[in-house]
């Protein structure tokens, strides 16, 4: 039996990075853009707003590009704060390599099992999981596994080492593209 699940967010996740008027190092991106034109070159900001204080950081975007460089949808999408230009570009590695920051998913996402089968008793055939990230979303294949099955996080490990569990990837640590994994008993 396969089944497909799908990790999804359900908001944009909070920018690790420290606020520059407190001490505080959480920033909400606010999905407001600044672009800025001189002469030939442009500059554009994504604004994020920190938790504790307000103050407004500038994430860079664009640094000194040339106009001519940009694509014309890119400068479109800026100009008119497009929501999903925003969570593609806080997902972009080089983005985030540029401002130094990281982010944080806590509670910024969900996992959709559709019409999930319940976990196998001992005489049921096993059931082969492909599980599907619709965004770059750090998370441990454990913990995926018991949210979806609705299973104590101690019995999946169980499961892992029993070899019941098992998968092509590894399941312990973090990992944020899709994978496959096969539960039987």
């Amino acid at each position: 039996m396969l089944t497909t699940w799908v990790v999804m967010p359900t908001c944009l996740p909070v920018v690790l990075r420290r606020c520059h008027a407190c001490p505080s190092e959480r920033l909400r991106a606010s999905g407001k853009f600044r672009v800025n034109a001189h002469h030939k070159l442009i500059d554009a900001w994504l604004l994020a707003l920190c938790t504790a204080c307000g103050g407004t950081a500038k994430l860079a975007v664009l640094e000194r590009m040339n106009v001519r460089s940009v694509r014309p949808g890119l400068l479109a999408r800026l100009h008119h704060n497009d929501p999903s230009l925003t969570a593609e570009l806080l997902q972009d590695p080089a983005v985030q390599r540029r401002n130094h920051m990281a982010l944080d998913w806590t509670d910024a996402w969900r996992l959709d099992t559709g019409e999930a089968p319940a976990a196998p008793d001992d005489n049921s055939e096993p059931i082969e999981v492909s599980v599907r990230f619709t965004a770059r979303v750090p998370v441990r294949p454990a913990r995926l596994i018991a949210e979806g099955f609705g299973l104590p996080r101690a019995e999946v490990e169980r499961l892992i080492r029993e070899g019941n569990l098992v998968s092509t990837i590894r399941l312990s640590g973090k990992l944020c593209g899709d994978f496959t994994f096969t539960l039987k008993r």
